[in-house]
């Protein structure tokens, strides 16, 4: 990947940042009754490693960062994220890309001029990615606990490059309701589900990933066991409860 992820990152992030005033008004029943940027450092920007190699996609989340205290009162953190795909002429297609989005809760949820619906479960502009965190609750409808998928619940989706070589899309989430959880640590996990209904197109996220070992946890096990298209990055962090 040829490209400067530090200046991306603050791309993303200014754009995020705009996107987000219009949206933070999010709050727990909005999200619930539709069941459903990160800021630029003056260093390097720091990437939440990946456990795997030699996927055909590779992600990193530039946002939360590991061990940070990120939010207000359980809300009000990012997920900021940037996928890799295969390139060439039918890598956009390819990655199930469905269109541009900039959504969220209440009068956002699904309208021009960059519709996407805004619930839980599979993205309907992004539908093979998975995004979990370990902490999320199952009592706000349409919630299943830790192995709810949260990736429609992204607020911009966007096309940072597109080669010969990577088709890369930009996933940007402002968390606007307590939904893992108030003054708790947690773990962020993300891959790319594989292709398992073989047509050639990564759109197979659950909107829930099951246990499939048993052992009471949803992680990258599970994921492991569903079957992954990329590394899996997995980012312990503490949800801060405090107010502003």
């Amino acid at each position: 990947m040829e490209k400067n992820s530090r200046a991306r990152k603050i791309v993303a992030g200014a754009f995020a940042a705009a996107a987000g005033a219009a949206l933070i008004a999010a709050s727990a029943s909005t999200a619930s009754a539709s069941t459903p940027a990160s800021a630029a450092a003056d260093g390097p920007a720091s990437v939440a490693p990946s456990n795997s190699n030699n996927k055909p996609v590779h992600i990193e989340v530039f946002a939360p960062e590991k061990h940070v205290n990120a939010g207000i009162q359980g809300k009000g953190w990012f997920v900021d994220m940037e996928l890799d795909f295969p390139g060439g002429h039918n890598g956009l297609t390819q990655s199930g890309f469905s269109g541009l989005q900039l959504t969220g809760p209440g009068v956002h949820n699904n309208v021009a001029p960059f519709p996407g619906t805004f619930s839980t479960g599979h993205d309907d502009r992004n539908p093979g990615v998975v995004v979990l965190t370990s902490t999320t609750n199952s009592t706000t409808p349409g919630f299943s606990g830790p192995g709810t998928n949260l990736a429609n619940l992204f607020n911009i989706t966007g096309v940072t490059n597109r080669t010969p070589e990577e088709t890369e899309l930009w996933d940007t989430w402002l968390v606007g309701a307590p939904l893992a959880g108030q003054d708790v640590d947690t773990t962020l996990t993300v891959a790319e589900v594989d292709d398992l209904n073989h047509n050639g197109i990564y759109d197979d996220a659950p909107d829930v990933v099951k246990d499939a070992n048993n052992d009471g946890k949803i992680d990258a096990k599970d994921l492991k066991a569903l079957g992954v298209a990329s590394n899996i990055v997995t980012v312990p962090f503490h949800i801060n409860g405090a107010p502003a």
